[in-house]
């Protein structure tokens, strides 16, 4: 279970990292090397630069979102494959909280540059990362 952990930890961190730990290093390669892809097509790290900054209206002009939905399908299913891989047995259905957390964060993306909360703007970082937790729960 701890190595399972540290699995998906490494993946949080940089997708694709959880699977160099299980010894899976063409499937880690190719995960790294399309999150690399994806997040300079999209703009990503100057979206979250500007969102950190306060100035959501031009993260959402920065944004290439026709790349940028690719992210959250990327992100959860590296951790759930190097959350997978680490396990000792191969349990039923423990693919749920990545699947509705991946699909609500990438809901979450697409409503993310007309969306406001309490009239305030969130962009494409702060309302998918707010969609996480419902994500998961459901």
């Amino acid at each position: 279970m701890e190595n399972r952990k540290e699995a998906l930890l490494w993946s949080i961190a940089l997708p694709g990292f959880g699977q160099y730990l299980n010894g899976k290093l063409f499937k880690g390669t190719v995960l790294l090397l399309l999150e690399v892809i994806i997040n300079v097509q999209a703009n990503f790290n100057e979206i979250i630069i500007l969102s950190f900054l306060g100035e959501i209206e031009e993260g959402i002009m920065q944004a290439n979102y026709q790349w940028l939905m690719f992210y959250p399908c990327l992100y959860f299913f590296a951790m759930w494959d190097a959350w997978k891989d680490a396990g000792e047995r191969k349990e039923k259905f423990t693919f749920f909280p990545f699947l509705f957390t991946g699909y609500f964060v990438t809901l979450g993306c697409i409503f993310s540059s007309t969306f406001r909360l309490v009239g305030v703007l969130l962009g494409p970082v702060w309302l998918p990362l707010i969609c996480v937790m419902p994500g998961f729960v459901v």
